[in-house]
């Protein structure tokens, strides 16, 4: 597979035909549950009830139809996190539990087989992801951190893009399969204690949860 950013969207794509729409939605939720080693496209024929003619007509490769999950769910995380942040503009505290909730949701969704089978099958796909993931949080955090300071509820002793290195760091050394599987953790509860860890150093006290 090229190293090619074409591989994720810059932007939203096209919405896909009905069929190949089903495909991506049963093939994004097998392959988070089980992993991408872990279902076969006789599994996803099967299981949508159409010939694997069909199935190859719309997606000619498995890594193809991986990804186009990886595009999908690229641009899903995204249209969340525009929402979340745009909901609520003037209100520090909702802005940051709607962020929160959207990243955990979509963190909650994938598997621990998935992230691993994925650095093993699809390296450059793997590195991508986790470009773009930097990419999100320097620009949704670093946008609520300015906020939050107008606000008087991130502090103030601290640069904000220290504040980003941090979390992006702290994000990427702890955040992968090699690593998780070295803490017996997943990345639904280290992305949780990550956070919590990160949000108790910069919040003010009037920015803490009552």
């Amino acid at each position: 597979m090229p190293a090619s950013a074409s591989l994720l969207p810059t932007h939203s794509p096209a919405p896909p035909d009905p069929v190949s729409a089903r495909i991506l939605k049963i093939a994004r939720a097998h392959f988070f549950l089980h992993g991408f080693r872990g279902v076969t496209m006789d599994d996803l024929a099967l299981e949508m009830g159409m010939s694997k003619k069909t199935l190859y007509a719309h997606f000619p490769s498995k890594t193809a139809l991986l990804q186009a999950v990886m595009r999908d769910k690229i641009s899903s995380v995204e249209a969340d996190l525009e929402r979340a942040m745009s909901e609520t503009p003037d209100d520090f505290p909702a802005r940051l539990q709607a962020l929160l909730f959207c990243l955990r949701t979509h963190t909650n969704e994938i598997g621990e087989r998935y992230v691993r089978d994925v650095r093993r099958e699809a390296p450059e796909l793997f590195a991508l992801v986790q470009q773009r993931r930097r990419e999100l949080i320097q620009r949704h955090f670093g946008k609520l951190l300015q906020d939050g300071r107008k606000a008087g509820m991130i502090r103030k002793d601290i640069p904000a893009t220290m504040m980003i290195e941090i979390l992006l760091g702290a994000v990427d050394s702890i955040v992968n399969p090699m690593k998780m599987g070295e803490l017996d953790t997943t990345p639904k509860a280290a992305f949780h204690h990550i956070i919590t860890i990160f949000l108790e150093g910069v919040l003010t006290v009037e920015g803490k949860p009552k």
